[in-house]
């Protein structure tokens, strides 16, 4: 099983969450949507290779680096320059895989690797 609870969080109050805030870290691989980034011009690596990379990054943030330095000098998506920052979105507006993960998530928590069409991630939920 994925883990993640179809339960969605309940807002003190009993509102269901609408929206979440979440920062994420991506890397890409060629079976990307775009295998290209501002970091690279043309993306080669396997998706295993990616997976692994992404590790490397889990690691670095649980020895002590904050997620958005991980985020600004290695993540593929051009939200890396606000430190993986993607704002507050609520469900349809990103992929489906993400979006889950994402809702699943308590704020303050990250997920382990996220595969969508865009890459593999790492998301931080923030809000």
């Amino acid at each position: 099983s994925s883990g993640i609870n179809a339960e969605w969080p309940l807002r003190p109050g009993g509102a269901a969450v609408s929206q979440v805030r979440a920062s994420h870290i991506l890397v890409k691989h060629r079976d990307s949507r775009r295998p290209s980034s501002w970091r690279e011009d043309n993306i080669t690596r396997t998706k295993e290779e990616a997976l692994k990379i992404l590790d490397g990054h889990l690691k670095k943030i649980k020895w002590g680096k904050s997620f958005a330095e991980v985020a600004q000098e290695f993540s593929d998506c051009s939200s890396a320059k606000k430190g993986g920052d993607l704002g507050f979105f609520g469900k349809g507006q990103m992929q489906k895989p993400f979006e889950e993960a994402t809702f699943a998530l308590a704020i303050n928590d990250m997920s382990e690797a996220v595969d969508t069409d865009s890459g593999v991630h790492i998301i931080l939920r923030t809000g």
